[in-house]
């Protein structure tokens, strides 16, 4: 049950990242960028949030342990 539940969280974390990073992209072809700039905001964006949720699982496995 627990293996599971980590591989849905981690399935869902890496699909808003993926969502995410998608849309800075668009929104930097939007604005006027080239595709490798564009590309280098996506990849920017993508590593944030993967950081943040890792940040974040790592202070609530502190809290409840």
């Amino acid at each position: 049950m627990t293996v599971a539940l980590v591989l849905l969280a981690t399935a869902l974390v890496i699909v808003v990242a993926l969502l995410t990073a998608a849309g800075a992209g668009k929104l930097a072809r939007m604005d006027g960028a080239t595709y490798p700039t564009a590309l280098t905001r996506a990849a920017v964006t993508f590593a944030a949030v993967i950081t943040l949720a890792t940040t974040a699982a790592s202070v609530f496995a502190t809290l409840l342990t």
